[in-house]
Order: C-alpha cells, then structure tokens, then sequence
C-alpha cells in the first residue's frame, strides 16, 4: 500500500464565527495538491477526537449551493468542533468525488438530464468515487491523534481510514437538509453508494423535522445531564428591534413571523421542558407545546409560581401535552395546591430567594430528578433576568423581528454594577426564518 508522506508547511491562528481555530496546510509526497487541517483546541495524544474528513467542494463550499450538501456539511462539522472545543476538520483537495471541477460540472449537465451521480462519472469517463483518504490518515498521524470520533454519513471513508491505520470509535452523523434540488442527489447516496442517512418519507421528499445544529444541541443536553444531572438550559426569546418582548404595559402582541414561528416549535419538541413564569402565564395563558410541524413532540410546561396565582382555567390544563409542573413556594396555599392538583396539576413546592423567587438550584435539581435534560427557558422578563443573573443558561436564541415596538424589555432594568455580571455570546450564528433574524450563541460571563 502506498502511504505518502506530508509536511507541515505552515500554522496560522483563523477566528470564526464558530470559535477560534489554527489552520494548518501540508504538502504531500503523492501530488502537486495543498491540503489543510483546521484544528481546534489541543489534540496531540488524545483519544476519541472529534474529526471530520472533508473534501473540497467549490460549488457547495464557497457558493452555497443547494445541489449538494457539502456545504452545510463543512458548516455543521466547524460548529460542532467549536461547541466541543476540542477536534479536527480535514480539507482534502479532491474536488467533486476526485474528478476535479471541471469533470464535475460536466456532470451537472448530465444530471440535468436525468442521469444519477454515478451514472454521469461514469459516462464521462471516472469512477462513482475516486477519492483517497490516505493522504487524510497521514494528516492525522501527524496531528498525533490517538483515535477519533469521526463525522460522517459514508461508511467507505471509515473503511478507507481504518485500512490506514486510523481508529474510529465511533461515527457521528451529518443529516442534511432536504430540498428539491438535492433530494435525487441525496437518494443515490443512500441507494448506490451506502450512505447512511434518514431522508424522511416520501422517499425523501420530506424534510428532516430537526436540522443538524437542533441535533448537535440535543447532543449537547445529554452530554451536560449525564455530567451534572441536572438539564441543561436554553434561554429563548422573541424580541423587536428596540428590544421589546411584549407591548407597553406588558399587553401580549406577535413579534416572530410564520417562520421562525415555525423553528421555535421545533426547537421546543427537542426540549423535555419548557419553563415560563407565572406573569406569563396570567398575560398571555400560553399552551407551551408543539402545534407546529409533523413531529409533535411535547414538553413538559414548567410554571414558575412562588405564591401560586396560577388560574384554574388556564389552557395549559386542557391543551394537548403532559400536565403542567407549577414550581411555587414553600409558604403557598394548601387548599389552592389541592384544587390545583385535583384538575391534573403536579404542584412542588421549592425553597425561595429572598426577594420572594424560586430559588434556581433547587429548580434545577428537581428538574434533572425527574430526568429532563434539556429545558427551554421562555421568559417573562423576570424569568430571563433571573436566569442570566444566577448564570443558569447554556445557550441563548434570540429571534429579532423588524420592528419597533417600545414596550417591555427582555431584561429587568439593571444598576451600573449588575450590568457587568451579565454575559456576551461566544460561537455566534444567526440564520434567516423568514423576516426575522435568529442569533444564536453560547453565553460567557466576566471572570472579574
């Protein structure tokens, strides 16, 4: 077997938006080609790396297009390193499957035609796949990975590597986003080349209910819970452009559209709660469940209510999903508790802060006693403050709509010196639903 050699020829450090990596290139005994190593955090001798061997793709890369997943493969892959902090990504020059640009646009054209991928390398002359991963073995030597957890849907690259000498410990899975641009593409990957991906019914026709960057975060839930045992926490909200999460005078009002309506339900369905406070529910007597897509996946609706004011005609007793849990205090009525329970309630009582708030820790706790991993926080204003205050959230997923609103802010106003304990966001991405703008990221709090 003919292994090439490489060598490193240089190392720079390359900011994201993802997080921060060094981008390594190589040149290698076999061609003229220059490979890269995108590495994030410290790899040298350890085991179960993150790693994704990815090859070039101009068209998918560079310009976005829908005919292929390729990009949203090389996007979900630095994501995912970056929210480890720890792994490898692999941009291997061999173009279009090793067929090089050129081949591959003449490809195109046939596929426009009504042939398959395969069907259009082999009429131009090329195999299904020429790509070679020994170059990427060697890459990896180098690194001084001792074994890895690789990204990908294709199991002749995890044969190809392992043949190599490389470990892989385990496969971790890139569901693409399904269009009608890429579905055929997508089905002779699973039907001629054993790619293993889930493309929904209808013979793939359907769209994947959650995307990748909702699974990693599933991923992400379970990873926390079974380190912390207790779940961990998404602070989520919609807001206007000056702010604004509800009308003046706290009055409820739509601020998100249609569409990112439509990726807040779904991200609800990967939660197993999702948490309001009382305020909440007496303003805008919130359902707190899944109305919006295939998949209705409901959470469990947690209330926080310290003096149990929550309404025994509330719609989160009688719409679709678990019984609510209503977290009050330890001083709440007894009879109210009882009345409550008796309509399908599960009332906790929880120790208070001492400005009369349920106390955080002892929330959390509960909730990861009762097994939820992953809970969705949604506000009111108290309810977020608290949250980021006491340093309780994980993630935080704002959707910004166009608009002004000059209503009530999602943060309680702050004293000057309060305001230096709240977070920034670090591995910042934002997404278009529609009109509105989705900024996701990860939270950080000062260290002074």
């Amino acid at each position: 077997m003919d292994i090439p050699s490489v060598r490193r020829l240089a190392s720079a450090r390359i900011p994201t938006v993802d997080g921060e990596f060094a981008l390594s290139l190589y040149e290698n005994s076999r061609d003229d080609k220059e490979h890269l190593a995108l590495v994030c955090g410290e790899v040298e001798g350890e085991d179960d790396v993150l790693v994704r061997v990815h090859s070039e793709c101009f068209t998918g890369d560079v310009l976005g297009s829908l005919r292929c997943d390729c990009g949203e493969q090389l996007n979900t892959s630095m994501r995912r390193v970056a929210e480890e902090g720890r792994g490898i990504i692999l941009y291997l020059r061999q173009e279009g499957r090793g067929i090089g640009l050129l081949s591959k646009l003449k490809a195109y054209n046939l596929q426009d035609e009504g042939y398959d991928t395969v069907e259009a390398n082999r009429i131009l002359g090329h195999g299904a796949d020429e790509r070679d991963y020994a170059i990427a073995a060697t890459i990896l030597e180098d690194l001084g990975v001792s074994s890895v957890r690789l990204l990908t849907n294709n199991p002749q690259k995890i044969e190809s590597l392992e043949a190599h000498g490389i470990q892989i410990t385990e496969r971790e899975p890139l569901e693409p986003h399904v269009n009608r641009h890429n579905v055929d593409y997508l089905r002779t990957k699973v039907d001629r080349m054993r790619h293993i991906l889930d493309l929904g019914r209808q013979n793939g026709h359907h769209s994947n209910a959650h995307d990748s960057s909702l699974q990693a975060l599933r991923q992400r839930m379970s990873r926390h819970y079974d380190h912390h045992e207790t779940p961990f926490v998404t602070l989520t909200y919609a807001q206007s452009l000056d702010g604004s999460i509800a009308a003046p005078s706290g009055r409820p009002m739509a601020i998100s559209g249609e569409a990112s309506l439509r990726f807040t339900h779904t991200l609800r369905a990967v939660h197993d709660g999702i948490l309001v406070g009382i305020g909440t529910v007496l303003s805008d007597d919130p359902r707190l469940n899944v109305r919006r897509g295939e998949e209705e996946s409901h959470p469990v609706p947690i209330v926080l209510d310290s003096s149990l004011r929550f309404p025994s005609d509330a719609r989160l007793l009688t719409c679709d999903g678990p019984d609510p849990l209503i977290l009050t205090g330890p001083e709440a009525n007894e009879r109210r508790c009882s009345a409550l329970e008796a309509e399908g309630a599960d009332v906790v009582e929880l120790p208070c802060t001492p400005d009369r708030g349920i106390c955080l820790d002892a929330l959390l706790h509960t909730l990861g006693d009762r097994g939820l991993e992953g809970v969705m926080v949604e506000g009111g204003q108290q309810v977020l403050t608290a949250f980021l205050r006491e340093q309780q959230a994980h993630r935080v997923i704002v959707t910004i709509s166009p608009m002004f609103v000059g209503g009530t802010s999602a943060v309680e106003e702050l004293a000057l010196d309060d305001a230096h304990d709240f977070p920034r966001l670090t591995n910042l991405q934002q997404r278009w639903y529609g009109e509105d703008l989705v900024l996701e990221g990860d939270p950080v709090w000062p260290t002074d």
